[in-house]
């Protein structure tokens, strides 16, 4: 064998250079840290663009995990999570959406690894996905990963705010579709399905054989008429627990755990020897003693809850009315999550417009177009945080919008 043959072999095996699959290189890369990016070695910046507060957790959470490291909860637990906290989450989904068991319930590491569960469950390659945008990015690219294909129906924006067309969406879920991927309340843009509109698709969908998974992780996260804490409408509330719905939920919006990587998933019983598969190839398991400050939070923390909604609702209004006032802004106040989506000048090119706020006015947005084309011309400030801290990067804006001769 010659010296150049050699080479040929050596090098991936004779299959060019050593890349990652064609579906992995497609996806999108998020944006979001692209902005971010632009801001390190930027003095004082703002940061509004990624979706937690700036608030710690809860002191009562974290002592739980610090005695549970001190008991030596070190070690490996049940694919599915501690019996402990899938009884508390069963508790918790029964008090808000009906009857539900501990075998209905899954424990993940995070919200994000739900989904991504979820849609190992039931897609596969060459499969067809429906998902209304725009949307945070990863329930569009995670099932891309598996093989699928994803056709998006965009939520139209105007007088009232984001809305659904529902004829639309319906007339997307044709037969043969797989999976239909809802954020309710939504992920970038506040807007919250109502219980008729869920009805109507559950009844669609049921027709026509096709998974609905539920991302319902801002559930709680809901400024409806009720109390602070009243839960958004759910699929659960009409779907019965062993039909084709999946909802996935995590601690991290509820109980300000981003940072601890744990979520929950409920779904049929039927799934859930499978799901264990797929949990044990994954990531095993959550770590326990995370579970176990998890079934604190659930059990101790609905007080915390109702005052974190209250405390959000009134940063939502603050920064709404602060908003509004800049010539040029276009803000509607969303039903739900914790973000305002919103058009101002030069957002035609969102994501140029943000890394020019971060260097310019030390403000950090994130562009519309990181939650896909339909998001474009808008961006995304995240207000669950101190109004004081709103109002300064209000002031920012103007100063940015009045430096460009549009405010």
């Amino acid at each position: 064998m010659s010296e150049s043959e050699g080479a040929v072999v050596s090098g991936a095996h004779g299959f060019g250079a050593p890349n990652a699959r064609d579906a992995v290189r497609a996806l999108r890369p998020s944006q979001i840290r692209e902005v971010a990016n632009a801001g390190f070695g930027v003095a004082d910046v703002l940061p509004f663009w990624f979706g937690e507060s700036d608030r710690v957790t809860p002191q009562f959470v974290r002592d739980a995990a610090s005695r549970a490291l001190a008991d030596g909860a070190t070690f490996y637990t049940h694919n599915l999570g501690i019996a402990p906290l899938r009884d508390s989450l069963s508790r918790y989904v029964s008090a808000l959406h009906g009857a539900t068991t501990r075998e209905h319930i899954a424990v993940t590491s995070a919200g994000v690894n739900a989904l991504m569960l979820a849609a190992q469950l039931v897609v596969g390659a060459g499969d067809r996905v429906v998902a209304v945008t725009p949307l945070w990015p990863n329930l569009v690219e995670i099932p891309k990963i598996l093989g699928a294909s994803v056709d998006t129906v965009a939520l139209s924006y105007g007088s009232n705010g984001w809305t659904l067309d529902l004829e639309r969406l319906l007339a997307a879920l044709t037969p043969g579709t797989r999976m239909l991927m809802i954020n309710s309340p939504n992920n970038p843009t506040g807007w919250t399905m109502t219980r008729d509109q869920q009805r109507i698709v559950l009844e669609h969908c049921r027709r026509l054989g096709i998974w609905i998974v539920a991302d319902e992780v801002y559930e709680r996260l809901y400024y409806g008429d009720g109390a602070p804490g009243q839960p958004a409408p759910s699929f659960l509330d009409l779907a019965a627990r062993d039909e084709r719905v999946i909802a996935v939920n995590s601690f991290s919006k509820a109980w300000l755990m981003t940072g601890w990587r744990l979520g929950w998933i409920v779904a049929p019983t039927q799934l859930m020897d499978d799901l264990g598969k797929l949990v044990e190839y994954n990531t095993s398991c959550a770590p326990s003693f995370v579970q176990q400050a998890g079934v604190v939070a659930v059990e101790e923390g609905e007080r915390f809850t109702q005052a974190l909604v209250a405390d959000l609702r009134a940063s939502r209004d603050h920064l709404v009315k602060a908003l509004q006032s800049i010539e040029g802004v276009d803000v509607r106040v969303p039903d739900g999550a914790m973000y305002l989506f919103f058009a101002l000048p030069g957002a035609q090119d969102s994501l140029e417009l943000c890394k020019s706020l971060v260097r310019e006015a030390g403000l950090g947005l994130a562009p519309g177009s990181a939650f896909g084309p339909e998001g474009e011309g808008f961006v995304r400030w995240c207000y669950a945080c101190d109004p004081a801290r709103l109002d300064a990067g209000v002031e920012r804006l103007q100063r940015f919008l009045a430096a460009r001769g549009v405010a």
